[in-house]
């Protein structure tokens, strides 16, 4: 055992570039983990960055010099942010309200349908499986209506912490976006210098990242827009609402869409019931879900989707654990980061032959 491990470490730990990679990888992963929450700021900034550098080297590839460029893709950057906070953000926080407001009587209405299904369906339910549901159901409403409380007398926080955002990440993201050359060659002097496979992994992850994040951007602005389109269109109560939902479901693979299924279809039953309108509403969020899967997905991931849903699936619950919501959204781009990582190591290195 101890002269497998001995030839273990010897085969990865003899080579400087892989032991810069180690060492690059620990730092970043430290610096994340221990100062996430600090620098969130400048990680979301940066992310932005990402996502406009496309435009703004676009623009330079026509012809137009770089400032130029930034400040044009800047302010545009700026004026879509406004237009979002002054044009959307009202509409849909009088819906939550509205929403929020409505909510005892449509859970009262389904409690109702409830109570009706055993004398309906005696064969399928009974009395004590529907009062088991309704106990667990009293139950989250009050565990809901305490989170509700406590985000309610943590809002000041809150709104201090948005304030923040909104001044420290537009000007994080115009300085990375000017300073792009001064800032990558201060970062580069920070490197081991036996960092050629570094800069090989960075590279591969680097293509992959840029095009994962732009392209789950637009999915969501695809999958928000069509269902919200689909909602007004059919008359259903809380269409925004929803139809964030909706797009907001895609940064969660797989499950985002099952848990969304829920309000959609509870709320198009209060409003409906049974009925054709009931069945045209789900049947538009189902051709939808089955769009982005099956056509938009593939579409825009052509080179994420060769990881394996369990890998997926795996990645989503180990990062979504240490970063939250940010560990969700990049789930895959770390989990394409690890297999470019063990690609690498496998290049790296020579099969370890082993003598009887």
């Amino acid at each position: 055992m101890i002269e497998l491990l001995r030839a273990w470490f010897q085969r990865y730990f003899s080579n400087p570039q892989i032991v810069s990679l180690v060492l690059v990888l620990l730092v970043g992963a430290g610096i994340v983990l221990l100062l996430g929450h600090l620098l969130a700021p400048l990680i979301a900034a940066l992310v932005v960055a990402f996502v406009l550098e496309g435009a703004v080297g676009w623009l330079c590839r026509l012809g137009m010099p770089r400032l130029l460029a930034v400040w044009i893709v800047f302010l545009a950057f700026v004026a879509g942010v406004a237009l979002f906070l002054g044009g959307m953000v009202p509409l849909l926080m009088s819906q939550v309200t509205e929403f929020m407001r409505e909510l005892p009587k449509m859970l009262a209405q389904g409690q109702d349908t409830l109570r009706a299904l055993p004398a309906r369906y005696p064969h399928f339910i009974s009395q004590a499986q529907i009062d088991g549901l309704m106990g667990e159901l009293r139950h989250a409403l009050a565990t809901f209506g305490q989170r509700v409380l406590s985000l309610s007398l943590a809002s000041v926080i809150g709104l201090i912490s948005l304030i923040i955002y909104l001044i420290l990440v537009p000007l994080l993201v115009f300085f990375f976006l000017k300073d792009k050359r001064v800032l990558l060659g201060w970062a580069s002097g920070l490197l081991p210098r036996q960092r050629a496979l570094a800069t090989e992994v960075w590279t591969e992850v680097n293509i992959k990242f840029v095009g994962y994040v732009r392209g789950k951007i637009l999915e969501i602005l695809v999958v928000w827009a069509a269902g919200y389109v689909s909602f007004t269109a059919f008359g259903l109560h809380y269409a925004l609402l929803l139809a964030v939902l909706v797009g907001l479901s895609v940064v969660i693979p797989y499950v985002g869409a099952a848990v969304v299924t829920v309000p959609v279809v509870f709320v198009a039953y209060i409003q409906w019931g049974f009925t054709s309108d009931f069945v045209y509403v789900v049947s538009a969020y189902t051709i939808i879900q089955f769009l982005d899967g099956n056509l938009l997905v593939p579409l825009l991931f052509s080179e994420m989707v060769s990881l394996h849903p369990v890998a997926i699936m795996a990645a989503v619950l180990l990062f979504g654990g240490l970063w939250g919501v940010w560990g969700v959204f990049f789930a895959i781009p770390l989990a394409t980061l690890v297999q470019a990582v063990a690609h690498a190591l496998k290049r790296a290195t020579t099969p370890l032959e082993l003598t009887p």
